[in-house]
């Protein structure tokens, strides 16, 4: 079955811009006859029937937030995304809107159903999660005067002074940093990461945390980070790996890790031999006693609903440039002894 024709279909074919479609569809007064006509003819041959949801666009009145589900890994850190639409939909409900989901394949397929949703005026505004340097996603939203806020900064530039759109984070600088500190405050000398590879925004970031953390404690060398740290994919499986291989170095008497999954495969081969602590503060973390970081979730929420909604509404040049235009989240140390360590 064809693919029903669009606005943009219609602008195409009438040669003007989107713009003037929607003028001809809503207030044909404003547009001279011969352009009407042209759009008027483009409609016909194309049989296009705009959407009632088309007029709701021009008025913002679909109160409808769009955001993408991210595909499931291990079911452990994937749980982090699944907190946040719960409650962003909570909150988003309370203030008398909607969140509508999708799927996508990969950034471009998201971005070919942000114009999907675009075209049939089906959302007000996205809300973008996973972010990292060079985000296509982002780029296409602010080209295409999209509004829309995201669940991770702009990696890449400084976004702290000079942000290219809205944004609401957690500092993962600050969690990894308060995790290492409390390790070495409790008498570890040695506190070694597994993280991700870099380049990794988030990743990256949370390694600055325990890097300076160990820093501010006592020198240590380069050479001692690199052999205190491992870069593995996401995964129990390769967490597992990568503190074993700690392990069989010495190099190491406590671990802090970027996420729950490399930190329940850290536990796993430790055996509950050294302290292990996560990031995330899933349901695995707290149902075997680990520690971990945990996100404040409803906070992120309520940051980007207050950028959607308050005196920016999603954009950039919608309020003056003293106004804040990011939200940037402390995360909370959750220390724990394990109850159960299970099996390898």
């Amino acid at each position: 079955m064809s693919a029903l024709p669009t606005i943009h279909d219609v602008a195409r074919v009438a040669g003007v811009s989107r713009q003037t479609v929607s003028n001809v569809l809503n207030t044909p007064a404003i547009v001279r006859p011969d352009t009407r006509a042209r759009v008027q003819s483009a409609i016909a041959e194309l049989g296009y029937r705009p959407h009632e949801s088309a007029r709701r666009l021009r008025t913002r009145k679909s109160s409808t937030l769009g955001i993408r589900i991210d595909p499931m890994t291990d079911g452990i850190s994937g749980s982090v995304l699944d907190r946040f639409l719960h409650a962003l939909t909570e909150q988003a409900a309370r203030q008398g809107l909607r969140v509508m989901l999708f799927t996508a394949t990969d950034p471009h397929d998201e971005i070919a159903q942000f114009a999907r949703l675009r075209d049939a005026a089906d959302v007000d505004a996205f809300v973008l999660t996973s972010t990292f340097h060079g985000d296509p996603r982002t780029q296409w939203l602010i080209e295409n005067g999209q509004s829309f806020v995201t669940f991770g900064r702009p990696w890449g530039i400084d976004d702290m002074n000079d942000p290219q759109h809205l944004w609401v984070d957690v500092d993962g600088w600050f969690g990894l940093h308060e995790a290492t500190a409390a390790l070495l405050a409790q008498g570890h000398r040695r506190v070694g990461y597994i993280g991700w590879p870099s380049p990794s925004g988030t990743g990256d970031d949370r390694r600055r945390g325990w890097r300076d953390a160990l820093r501010e404690h006592g020198p240590v060398s380069d050479d001692e980070l690199a052999a205190m740290s491992r870069a593995v994919e996401d995964g129990v499986t390769q967490g597992g790996a990568a503190m074993r291989e700690l392990l069989a170095t010495g190099d190491v008497d406590a671990v802090v890790c970027a996420s729950d999954s490399l930190a329940l495969g850290a536990l796993i081969a430790s055996g509950g031999r050294i302290p292990v602590v996560g990031y995330d503060n899933t349901p695995v973390a707290a149902a075997l006693g680990l520690s971990s970081v945990e996100q404040p979730l409803d906070e992120v929420a309520a940051g980007v609903l207050d950028l959607l909604t308050g005196v920016h509404g999603g954009r950039l040049g919608d309020a003056p440039a003293h106004d804040p235009r990011h939200r940037l989240v402390r995360p909370r140390l959750i220390l724990r002894t394990p109850e159960r360590i299970p099996a390898q």
